[in-house]
């Protein structure tokens, strides 16, 4: 018999975050979260999110077990923007077991309709900041900061479950050599000539945080139009720089200025952590944050966490320029290959500047699936 019950105490909260390390015990692929990170992430009064939406959270026992678990958020701000009346699914997990999969699906479904809700969506959270899709390409492959580690039988389960693919997200792999930054250099030269721009570039941390809200105010300019997207609040903003900024290396930082110092394009790197967080098994202590150190020190793969253009600075080399500064630094940091994150299966623009490079792989697939109730 499976249970399904609302969260409402801290232990059954502390159930929550911690089963994925249960269910994925085995899973030499799987990449725990942060776990500090992660109780902040789920608290209303640390994570500013929770203001914006209504949310749930369930676990199902067999038993005294703890053996699924699932959250149901009702995005309002989102909702409205795209006239739509969505509840969304995530951090979903659970054993191979399709009843407890099942019942946990209804719970979050029985509550969205509650809350007048036609469909549902997942998995996805407060916004596409967060692990999105369910991972549908690419199982053998390790997981990278960020993305949801799923097994293959939740792609079998939600398909049978009714819901079809709403939106597939790439993530690819790209050897990062003198030959790629070679093919945006010269290019580059002559935009840096041409525009009237200041390219900003970091060693210390410090030096990033006065540009901090151009960037965001960046963001929300230009991501709007992505599906997910919410926009960021001057508290938000402020919680994903203290969350982040302090994982960063600022040498992996560029921004762009106009003339009168206005943010119009950025791009921001990161060391691939993952190794350094499996060792530590996601505890900064006593020994993890020696781990994580240690990782961000040696690591040969470059992240691509975050990037944007301004809208009317588009199309005129800024990327070229923001490509050429930061794989140089990869390069004399000692980089050799270029992680794109996840890039939704429609930014063609993006996929094409990946895609051109040479020997660049395709490595994994997510998908984010619908169904109107």
């Amino acid at each position: 018999m499976v249970t399904i019950k609302e969260v409402s105490t801290a232990k059954e909260l502390k159930t929550f975050i911690y089963l994925p390390e249960k269910i994925h015990q085995n899973h030499k692929n799987w990449l725990p979260p942060l776990y500090l990170d992660e109780e902040k992430f789920f608290s209303h009064k640390r994570n500013p999110a929770f203001q914006h939406a209504d949310t749930i959270l369930f676990l199902a026992y067999r038993g005294e077990q703890a053996v699924g678990r699932i959250m149901g958020i009702i995005p309002h701000q989102y909702n409205r923007k795209d006239g739509v009346e969505s509840v969304r699914f995530s951090y979903f997990e659970c054993y191979e077991d399709e009843l407890v999969f099942k019942e946990l699906l209804l719970a979050v479904e029985r509550w969205g309709k509650s809350k007048n809700c036609k469909e549902m969506v997942g998995p996805m959270g407060f916004s596409d900041k967060e692990p999105q899709g369910f991972l549908t390409q690419g199982f053998t492959e390790p997981t990278m900061l960020i993305t949801n580690c799923s097994f293959e039988y939740m792609k079998i389960f939600i398909e049978k479950a009714g819901f079809e693919s709403f939106v597939r997200l790439y993530q690819y792999q790209v050897p990062l050599t003198e030959n790629v930054l070679e093919r945006y250099q010269k290019f580059t030269q002559r935009v840096e000539a041409r525009q009237n721009i200041n390219v900003h570039e970091f060693t210390r941390t410090g030096q990033v945080r006065p540009f901090i809200a151009g960037v965001f105010e960046l963001i929300n300019n230009s991501y709007k139009d992505i599906y997910g997207f919410s926009p960021v609040t001057k508290k938000e903003t402020e919680e994903f720089a203290n969350r982040f900024l302090p994982l960063l290396n600022p040498k992996l930082i560029k921004i762009i200025c106009d003339l009168s110092g206005k943010v119009i394009a950025f791009v921001i790197a990161m060391p691939d952590l993952s190794e350094g967080i499996r060792k530590a098994k996601g505890r900064l202590f006593p020994l993890g944050w020696f781990h994580i150190l240690q990782a961000s020190r040696k690591s040969k793969k470059l992240m691509l966490l975050l990037g944007a253009i301004a809208p009317e600075m588009q199309n005129k080399g800024l990327d070229a320029v923001l490509a050429t500064k930061l794989f140089a630094s990869a390069l004399t940091l000692g980089f050799q290959e270029i992680d794109s994150h996840l890039i939704m299966e429609k930014n063609l623009k993006m996929r094409s500047e990946i895609e051109r490079l040479p020997n660049h792989k395709l490595y994994k697939e997510y998908t984010i699936y619908k169904r109107k109730f």
